[in-house]
């Protein structure tokens, strides 16, 4: 089966609603990751096939639930090689999308794939979360594994916006980290990733109930 084959039937299989010219932007996102990833290692996954399933199928996990939150401007914190934020960005073409990496090489693979891909909804940041100052709050913000959910939300609690949403994908259910913050009863939802046998979560916190938690509650 080839990458394009793989990558239709785990949308048919999801339910996904993706368009034929949508799945041909973010495959050739794939191959322009690839081509960068053996001279400056942006991700550990290398087998092509592994990275239709790892980093397109499970970032598309999040999409529908995005969608049904109809933002208008995103952040993806620690977005490394653009996951999710670029693949949301390719499916929802409305949505302003930033991603933000610390690190240079993936910042400026992010900028490439920008311009190779005429992704005119990207912004792409290169810095440390805590220090961007953008002129506007953000609706979503979201992150792939990036930190324990304390700390990411109190790395970016001065971005996000007043009736916006924390979105963090997680492996295994992070019972632990929702008691550490008193939020036991949080949003958490079940992810499927077709072709993947491991665990997916997706956490849904309102900023309307976070934004005022004391920051020693969430040591």
């Amino acid at each position: 089966m080839s990458q394009a084959e793989k990558l239709a039937a785990g949308i048919v299989d999801a339910g996904w609603v993706v368009s034929e010219e949508t799945q041909q932007q973010l495959l050739a996102y794939l191959v322009l990751l690839q081509k960068w990833n053996k001279v400056h290692n942006l991700t550990a996954v290398r087998d092509p096939d592994e990275m239709v399933t790892l980093h397109l199928l499970d970032s598309l996990s999040v999409l529908p639930h995005v969608q049904a939150l109809s933002p208008a401007r995103l952040l993806d914190v620690g977005s490394g090689a653009g996951l999710p934020g670029i693949i949301l960005a390719l499916c929802m073409p409305d949505l302003q999308v930033t991603t933000i990496d610390a690190v240079q090489k993936k910042a400026s693979f992010m900028r490439q794939a920008k311009a190779e891909l005429g992704i005119a909804n990207l912004d792409v940041v290169a810095g440390r979360v805590e220090q961007h100052q953008p002129s506007q709050a953000y609706d979503v913000v979201i992150s792939r594994a990036f930190s324990e959910i304390t700390l990411f939300i109190k790395l970016t609690r001065h971005l996000i916006a007043k009736d916006g949403n924390w979105l963090a994908m997680k492996g295994v259910n992070p019972v632990g980290e929702l008691e550490a913050i008193g939020m036991p009863e949080a949003k958490v939802v079940a992810l499927h990733v077709p072709g993947l046998d491991a665990q997916r979560h997706l956490v849904t916190l309102p900023s309307h109930e976070l934004m005022f938690t004391p920051l020693s509650r969430m040591a």
